[in-house]
């Protein structure tokens, strides 16, 4: 999907997460998936600050349409709930500097029930998209089969290419099929589409966010090389702001989709979301590690038999991300390593970031031992950049095969 888009991971706001399939906006007319929803939120973007961070996209998810297509076979959304219709919200989301992103389900039925995208209808609802004005595309893949799916993933890919009109093309074909070779195709799927749903949905809770965590890195060795610019790992939305995770967890979250380069696509309400989840949505340095042009995933390094992970993420210009994760449920813990155990290039000195505190420590140098005080499921994360280099410019970039110990590599 040669489309040139998504060069880095789409940043912006979907509905799934908190507010699902609400549809009884009689009872519940301020959450229900309606117009309103989505113009409100669409304001929020543009005016408290998410916008000129790169939070983009306002995305609808599922429940949306009609439950039945209209005369001529097209979709259209639900009469009582987007009265204005498609292209009018997304004239409105353009206008505030946005795009806007819809769902569809390659299958009879989308998974709430409402009409599908068959074989037969892939053309011409990648035609009825791009009419609209629409931004990006989910195509989940409830009710229909693995040959379906190899087949109607790649057509769409080719469908909304043929409409002439950008559109970011977020698949959730690997979910479907385990997520893992030989029967997902990660070569494949990094030419058709922009990024992918490879496991299950997140919820409102810690251990769904460990869930995920858990897969991602015990199968780093297949997802990690499948990422780059243009096609991602979606590890699914960010969950802070809402009501299942602790600050110490929301940090966490969003440190360690920063390091797997995932997309930043937040689900909660920005209408009334805490001073604190929005410092932490709205991290400047976080972001610019997300937004790093190499478009490297990260990885889990070092797993320690006292439940701490290190994870490190190879920017551009030979700066590293680090995320120092506790799994303690205890008390703070004070870890002690150094970059050499971390295999960073010898005779190196680096400044540190503090990605959090903001604090600043200059002249680490590689064989330097030091201590991070980590809270229990918590994070400590830093940003490094080398301010003196071995003679050989090499940095560490995790491309081994599997099974290897981890080593740098020439660059």
């Amino acid at each position: 999907l040669r489309n040139g888009l998504a060069l880095t991971p789409p940043m912006g706001w979907l509905a799934w997460e908190r507010f699902r399939c609400n549809v009884d906006c009689r009872a519940d007319p301020r959450n229900c998936i309606s117009e309103t929803l989505f113009f409100e939120m669409a304001d929020r973007l543009a005016e408290d600050g998410w916008r000129e961070l790169g939070y983009e996209y306002i995305n609808i998810d599922d429940c949306w349409s009609a439950k039945q297509r209209d005369g001529a076979g097209r979709l259209v959304p639900d009469p009582e709930r987007f009265p204005r219709g498609i292209k009018a919200l997304a004239d409105y989301v353009h206008a505030r500097g946005l795009k806007l992103g819809i769902y569809g389900d390659l299958g009879t039925l989308t998974c709430g029930g409402y009409p599908g995208t068959t074989l037969d209808r892939v053309e011409q609802d990648a035609q009825t998209f791009a009419e609209w004005g629409v931004d990006m595309l989910k195509l989940d893949g409830c009710y229909s089969s693995g040959e379906e799916q190899a087949q109607g993933y790649p057509e769409m890919a080719r469908a909304l290419n043929a409409t002439g009109r950008p559109i970011v093309y977020s698949c959730s074909w690997p979910a479907y099929q385990g997520g893992l070779p030989p029967k997902v195709n990660y070569t494949i799927l990094a030419n058709v589409c922009n990024l992918w749903r490879n496991y299950d949905d997140i919820q409102d809770s810690w251990d769904s966010v460990l869930s995920i965590l858990d897969w991602f890195s015990t199968n780093q060795d297949v997802l990690q090389p499948a990422a780059g610019p243009g096609h991602w790992n979606d590890p699914d939305m960010l969950i802070i702001g809402n009501f299942g995770l602790s600050y110490e967890q929301s940090r966490s979250q969003m440190a360690l989709w920063t390091v797997m380069a995932a997309p930043l696509l937040m689900s909660t309400d920005l209408r009334t979301i805490s001073p604190s989840a929005k410092e932490i949505l709205q991290n400047r340095l976080m972001i610019q590690i997300n937004q790093d042009p190499l478009g490297i995933q990260g990885r889990r390094i070092v797993k320690e038999k006292s439940h701490i992970e290190v994870f490190l993420r190879p920017l551009s210009q030979a700066a590293s991300a680090l995320v120092f994760f506790s799994r303690r449920t205890d008390m703070p813990f004070l870890y002690t390593t150094s970059l050499a155990k971390l295999h960073f290039p010898q005779d190196a000195v680096y400044e540190v970031q503090d990605v959090y505190n903001g604090k600043i420590m200059s002249g680490l140098k590689t064989g330097d031992n030091f201590s991070v005080v980590i809270n229990p499921s918590g994070v400590v994360m830093w940003y490094l950049y080398p301010t003196a280099l071995p003679a050989q410019p090499w940095h560490v970039v995790g491309q081994q095969a599997p099974g290897k110990g981890f080593r740098p590599v020439l660059l």
